[in-house]
């Protein structure tokens, strides 16, 4: 008997698995539309076994990506470059998850391994950048804009369109990007959020534009299909940034607001922070909130191993498993997990000659 491998309900879908991929920026779209790399990477790991396959962190508007290579929503042209991967992934027994992002003060910066510098206009880069607070990230971040609140309502209907847009492109699930200092975490944290106005402040007030889109997107999402939300439990400061306890305060009212599980990570809004980084070093965050708050939650970060990944769900920890690095290493890890705990998992037939 192995938890990890009982399926999971989550509105009308069933997931065969509890094994989720964790969204990963590629950088290799062109104004935000996927293409072949997409579709092989993402196919290759629903081919691969795991229940869920979310596609990167995609921009609802074309200012809101983190680099020129990021994935998009923000154009109807999109629509019809993410179907057939949809379809794919969709044929392969998994179901086709999306991550919709704004990067805020994070974007426009160079792809990762030509160094991810911030980008002059005239390098492929934008300006200006949007931010709560006009507060860059680190010395090499460009400053941001803050914007305005007449601004706000706009940037949350450009979820909505991204969320439609998903939809018809056959996508089934969404996460809403909360964490790693990207726009909406910027606005959850005191760090980064400097306003004194109704978006800034008491926490009721730093979680209103969280609170907002989630509305937005839920009120155009079919209720027969899941919302996830990905939040950083901690900015891991002793004292004075976004933490667990404010983490499990805004998982009970999101649930709800019709949000299903909460993808629990960490980080990402401070540079230089000391993090414990080591073997499931998320997951007491992701069971603290699933228990507080009674609602779903997804561990994620360094999860390896296959008995490690089951415990996590057997003890109750998390409902699923998001993995990441792991998946890029070794995209069959599902059936080698399988193979590892006993579990008899049905393999494609054109595959099945190596099992």
């Amino acid at each position: 008997m192995s938890r990890l491998f009982d399926p999971f309900p989550l509105r009308g879908l069933t997931l065969r698995n509890r094994i989720a991929v964790s969204p990963m920026c590629q950088y290799r779209a062109v104004d935000g539309s996927p293409n072949a790399w997409h579709q092989v990477h993402l196919g290759s790991r629903a081919i691969g076994g795991a229940g869920l396959v979310i596609a990167e962190a995609s921009a609802v508007e074309a200012r809101g990506r983190i680099s020129p290579g990021d994935t998009g929503l923000y154009r109807d042209e999109h629509i019809d470059a993410w179907a057939p991967i949809t379809r794919f992934i969709r044929q392969a027994g998994a179901v086709p998850g999306i991550q919709l992002a704004h990067a805020g003060r994070k974007a426009s910066m160079d792809l990762p391994w030509r160094g991810g510098a911030a980008l002059a206009p005239d390098q492929g880069g934008w300006s200006p950048i949007v931010a709560p607070s006009a507060v860059a990230f680190d010395a090499a971040y460009k400053t941001p804009r803050a914007l305005t609140a007449s601004e706000l309502p706009d940037l949350v209907a450009s979820f909505a369109l991204a969320a439609q847009r998903a939809l018809a492109a056959g996508f089934e699930l969404i996460e809403l990007h909360g964490a790693h200092g990207y726009l909406l975490h910027e606005f959850l944290s005191p760090l980064s959020n400097q306003r004194d106005d109704d978006y800034g402040g008491s926490f009721d007030n730093r979680i209103r534009l969280t609170l907002d889109v989630i509305a937005a997107v839920r009120a155009v999402w079919p209720e027969r299909l899941p919302l996830m939300l990905r939040i950083s439990a901690t900015d891991w400061l002793d004292d004075g940034g976004w933490d667990i306890e404010q983490s499990i305060e805004l998982a009970r009212r999101v649930k709800h607001m019709g949000v299903d599980l909460i993808d629990v990570s960490s980080g990402g809004n401070l540079p230089k922070v000391r993090i414990p980084v080591g073997p499931g070093y998320q997951v007491p965050f992701a069971a603290r909130i699933r228990r507080e708050a009674d609602i779903a939650t997804g561990a994620v970060g360094m999860i390896t191993e296959p008995q490690q990944a089951e415990a996590i769900v057997a003890s109750g920890d998390a409902d699923l498993v998001l993995m990441a690095r792991e998946l890029l290493r070794d995209p069959y890890w599902p059936y080698h997990a399988a193979k590892a705990l006993g579990v008899a998992m049905p393999v494609p037939e054109p595959y099945q000659r190596a099992w």
